[in-house]
């Protein structure tokens, strides 16, 4: 029997669970918001065309309207000053999109701390207990912040002096983009940086190394405690907007059961 048979047979029977890691998009959907003089985003929103009346009396459809970083999405390097020689949305070769990928959780230090960042010695850490990084996979970083996904105040969790969310450290994006071969990060929160990361050397390292290095970045995914610590295969697929800097972006994670 071939290995796609196999594969589709597994899926059928369940001995191969589909997990959705992706946040349904909608105008509810929380968005990065900039400070001053810096250009916005434009939130979700559809324009429906006709449904089933005098515009078109047998078809419903909708135009939308949104950012390539709106809700769960892609970033491809050209999307960073570091990577703008690199690959557009369109480019990324289509084996990248399916990888294997493990998930290191640090919730109860993020629940802890809103600005817990990621070190090196944690990852390090980790593989000494679960084994390398995979070659060519993502590292999903779980902070359980989509817990906070349904509102846009608490996702963002700003105050006086901006974001407060968790992220990693400028040593640990470094070490991620050139002492590893991962394919790229994936993470909960509005982008792949942490909150404070605009006050970082350099500001936004895990934008600035990750995507300056070729790699991508996976962003405002969910359902990672549903995942194993390793094991599991992920899906993305983004729209392939020739010249974008990034999509929104369906991510499915395959789990054997």
């Amino acid at each position: 029997m071939s290995v796609l048979r196999d594969l589709v047979d597994g899926i059928r029977g369940g001995g191969i669970e589909v997990l959705d890691l992706t946040a349904p998009l909608s105008d509810t959907t929380p968005i990065l918001l900039l400070p001053e003089p810096f250009g916005q985003t434009v939130p979700f929103s559809m324009q429906e065309i006709s449904r089933y009346d005098d515009r078109g009396p047998a078809w419903y459809w909708n135009n939308f309207t949104t950012g390539e970083h709106t809700g769960t999405h892609f970033d491809a390097p050209v999307h960073w000053v570091t990577g703008r020689d690199g690959e557009d949305v369109s480019q990324v070769a289509p084996a990248k999109l399916i990888a294997p990928a493990v998930v290191l959780d640090f919730s109860a230090q993020s629940a802890a701390d809103p600005d817990f960042l990621l070190e090196v010695d944690h990852v390090k850490a980790w593989e000494a207990e679960h084994g390398p990084l995979p070659d060519g996979g993502w590292l999903l970083y779980r902070t359980g912040w989509d817990a906070r996904a349904h509102d846009q105040a608490e996702f963002l969790n700003a105050d006086e002096t901006g974001p407060h969310t968790p992220g990693m450290s400028p040593a640990c994006a470094r070490y991620l983009a050139e002492e590893t071969p991962i394919t790229g990060i994936g993470t909960e929160t509005v982008g792949t940086d942490a909150g404070a990361a605009h006050s970082f050397d350099p500001a936004f390292p895990c934008h600035s190394y990750l995507l300056g290095a070729g790699k991508y970045g996976l962003t405002q995914l969910r359902n990672l405690d549903r995942l194993p610590t390793t094991g599991a295969v992920v899906i993305a697929g983004p729209l392939p907007i020739v010249g974008g800097s990034g999509s929104p972006v369906r991510v499915l994670a395959l789990v054997e059961r």
